[in-house]
């Protein structure tokens, strides 16, 4: 038979109440510990980068070796997908998945590129064409973080890395474009106390790149790296931006 419990009464000394009370405290921070993860990667080829780089250095590869024992990490996210095919990425969440990572609006990025090479009379007439493809964009993403959300999931969001064209001039064109998306981004995630994994600021080495768009091995481990920091969020506080630590790669 097991031990009778212990009455606590006004007689008890503070001190023997506290360290019971430290010892509760300290048993369901191991138990969070414990509880084991499995971390879900939705989006484009951003975190489905396996055709790009050697088996073993793609993202999710390189996330599930820094992973706790026991936890695990599932890749839905697909190359070449669109805001809009996410959702059906949603559809085949596994019940046991605890957090989301989101990288997506790359490719819809890319489908809106024409618009930099249009003829403006104006640099507003030029902005005006660039706040289009912005609202469009806002709405669509707006949804899928709504989609996000409603998962009851830990949802973390990755920003759109800049890309890494051989030509200057262009990339840094399209680098500008990119920051009016990113903004967009950066809003629709706070307004959702979602975590923020700012990729622009992790991803700035050519060696991170396996091509233009495209992250190389190093860029995988330096992605992993900002995933695994964004786990440890309080997402009962406010929105907040992880890099993880470049330093390591």
């Amino acid at each position: 038979m097991g031990s009778n419990p212990v009455e606590i009464t006004t007689q008890t000394p503070f001190a023997q109440i506290n360290t019971r009370n430290n010892s509760l405290s300290g048993w369901i921070a191991r138990e969070k510990e414990l509880a084991l993860r499995n971390v879900v990667l939705l989006g484009d080829s951003i975190l489905d980068n396996g055709t790009y780089v050697r088996a073993g250095g793609e993202v999710v590869a390189r996330l599930r070796a820094r992973l706790h024992s026991g936890d695990a990490a599932t890749l839905l996210a697909r190359d070449g997908a669109v805001i809009e095919g996410v959702h059906q990425q949603l559809l085949a969440l596994p019940g046991d998945a605890t957090d989301l990572v989101v990288s997506a609006g790359g490719n819809d990025a890319l489908r809106s590129t024409g618009v930099l090479v249009e003829p403006a009379g104006s640099v507003a007439a030029a902005l005006g064409k660039i706040l289009v493809v912005r609202d469009r964009f806002a709405r669509i993403y707006g949804a899928l973080l709504d989609a996000v959300e409603a998962t009851g999931r830990q949802a973390k969001i990755c920003t759109i890395y800049d890309v890494w064209s051989p030509e200057a001039g262009q990339r840094r064109v399209a680098n500008l474009a990119l920051g009016v998306l990113n903004d967009v981004i950066t809003r629709e995630a706070a307004r959702r106390r979602m975590p923020l994994i700012d990729l622009r600021v992790m991803l700035t080495k050519q060696e991170h790149f396996a091509n233009a768009i495209e992250p190389s091995e190093m860029g995988s481990e330096v992605i992993a790296a900002g995933i695994v920091a964004s786990l440890a969020h309080d997402h009962s506080g406010p929105s907040a931006m992880y890099v993880g630590d470049a330093r390591e790669v």
